[in-house]
């Protein structure tokens, strides 16, 4: 019998795993679990060496893994105006305008993570707005989602987007009646101009924000993440951290294909991907589509027009026929798909496209998803089940309740309500659900996915439940996440033989009254055996 490097005593553990669902000790040996059980027999595998933690009766548990994230994207966000916190331009104008005032050598103000309608009185926030804070240097804003941008009149200007341009299919440039930029950009073909010219860190600046992310997620409970975007210089330095020993979480990466991609590119550069990171803490093997927008910027794409606005639907990022055809292939090379699709018209064309693919290339265990599903019509519910398609979705993307401060329900009208972020309806149809944040969408922290999860009330009465259980929450970030990724069998479970990724809390989750499930803080993080974070 070998003896333990970890003895963890004195747990709750939460195992994954319906055939122990309990058990109150476990033990590591290097980078895997080499016991799950009672106390009593766990002390036979204590040595001289090993160390021994009393979990003090909280809960141990498979390490969180968050199946919608942006690894790089969100560590380069952590640089500049961090705008997350506000929600009235008066806080906007204070954040501006301080850091405008501490940073004078900056030729750009450069912010990221504000919500929509944060202009004077929550209207739509515009380059007047802006050029009233700073007119003598360049802003520029990301929205929260990512999906929609904001920028002053001289910002404009350098782009030479000021009186508007080609911005291609979903994008615009929103101009006012005399054909001038309003300052607002809807998605990434309209806000690239101004965005490319905003200076960015160098590889030494990525890294060292890199590391800062990576410490945040370890202190969070997440122990791996499933990518949503990707680079190859991306994975480059993320395989130059894991030889370095500096990567701390597992990420599964993606090939990214834009309407701009070659066919060919899927056989010859996503192919290549999957098989140069397939082990240790880098796997690839997905490649990642975006079918729409969001409903904030109304370029999602919705089966009836926008509640307010009869005249638009959104737009479709693909022609249909194209869209099919990069799917198909996709499919036939047998990569996982990921497609970002928010609204129910976009839901649909992904399925029909998915449905296709196993019409042509025949029937396989594809795990094909959807990535968000905010919206979808009741006639789509029966098909996730029926093909087979996990449903990929971020419980803090649902507001908690109506008010000026999200946009989101006003824009699909109190009719879609019933349909809006459906998880336990999904979940009645037969969909399996997988759980992640869409970092830095919103805050990467679990516990607060879980609180929103299992507290969520409907927006008026009437309306569908769609809260969801602790069990059914925590299963939908550990053992259904990792097999969103084809790694069921040997993470997401405590199970001997399995990968010791864990998160140890210092109270019992499940006797913690789920008001106070938000504000639950990890004690110790466990990736391959290693602690990476420690309270």
């Amino acid at each position: 019998m070998q003896s333990a490097h970890f003895l963890f005593e004195n747990a709750r553990v939460f195992t994954a795993n319906p055939a122990l669902p309990d058990a109150d000790c476990l033990a590591v040996r290097d980078n895997r679990i080499i016991y799950v059980g009672n106390r009593a027999e766990g002390q036979s595998f204590k040595a001289a060496g090993t160390r021994v933690i009393d979990v003090g009766g909280g809960t141990l548990m498979p390490g969180f893994i968050d199946s919608h994230f942006h690894m790089m994207y969100g560590a380069l966000n952590m640089h500049g105006m961090q705008l997350e916190p506000v929600s009235n331009y008066e806080e906007l104008s204070e954040i501006i305008l301080a850091y405008a005032a501490q940073h004078p050598n900056d030729l750009w103000l450069h912010g990221t993570g504000l919500r929509y309608n944060v202009g004077p009185g929550h209207t739509t926030l515009n380059r007047h707005h802006l050029d009233t804070l700073v007119s003598a240097r360049p802003i520029y804003i990301n929205a929260f989602d990512g999906h929609t941008s904001w920028a002053n009149t001289i910002a404009l200007k350098m782009a030479g987007i000021f009186n508007g341009a080609e911005s291609g299919p979903n994008s615009e440039i929103v101009l006012d009646e005399h054909g001038e930029s309003t300052g607002e950009l809807r998605e990434p073909g309209a806000y690239k101009p101004v965005s490319d010219r905003v200076p960015k860190p160098d590889d030494a600046h990525k890294r060292s924000l890199l590391q800062k992310a990576l410490q945040l997620t370890a202190s969070l409970g997440v122990t791996s993440v499933h990518n949503m975007d990707n680079t190859h210089r991306q994975a480059e330095i993320y395989a130059d951290m894991q030889d370095l020993g500096q990567l701390t979480c597992r990420i599964y990466l993606p090939y990214s294909v834009s309407p701009e991609t070659p066919l060919a590119a899927l056989e010859k550069e996503a192919l290549a991907m999957k098989a140069a990171y397939h082990d240790g803490l880098l796997r690839a093997g997905s490649v990642k589509f975006f079918i729409d927008g969001v409903i904030e910027s109304f370029t999602g794409l919705l089966v009836a027009p926008y509640a307010g606005h009869p005249t638009t639907s959104g737009t479709a990022n693909y022609e249909t026929e194209h869209f099919n055809r990069m799917v198909a292939e996709a499919d036939r090379l047998g990569l996982q798909i990921f497609t970002h699709s928010v609204g129910d018209m976009g839901v649909r064309r992904v399925l029909d496209a998915y449905q296709l693919a196993q019409k042509q290339n025949g029937i396989r265990d594809s795990r094909h998803r959807i990535e968000h599903i905010e919206l979808i019509h009741p006639d789509d519910l029966p098909r996730f089940k029926e093909l087979g398609v996990l449903a990929s979705m971020q419980p803090l993307h649902s507001p908690m309740q109506v008010d000026e401060n999200d946009v989101w329900p006003a824009r699909v009208g109190q009719e879609r309500w019933p349909f809006s972020f459906a998880w336990q309806t999904l979940r009645a149809a037969g969909a399996s659900l997988i759980f992640g944040s869409d970092w830095p969408v919103v805050t990467q922290n679990p516990l607060r996915g879980v609180s929103n999860a299992v507290n969520r009330l409907p927006w008026v009465d009437g309306l569908p439940q769609q809260r969801q259980l602790l069990t059914d929450t925590l299963l939908a970030y550990t053992r259904a996440a990792a097999y969103g990724e084809f790694q069921e069998h040997q993470k997401g479970q405590i199970i001997t033989g399995y990968l010791a990724d864990l998160v140890m809390l210092p109270k019992n989750i499940f006797t913690t009254p789920s008001a106070e499930i938000a504000n639950l803080k990890p004690s110790l993080t466990m990736v391959d055996g290693r602690i990476v974070f420690e309270a």
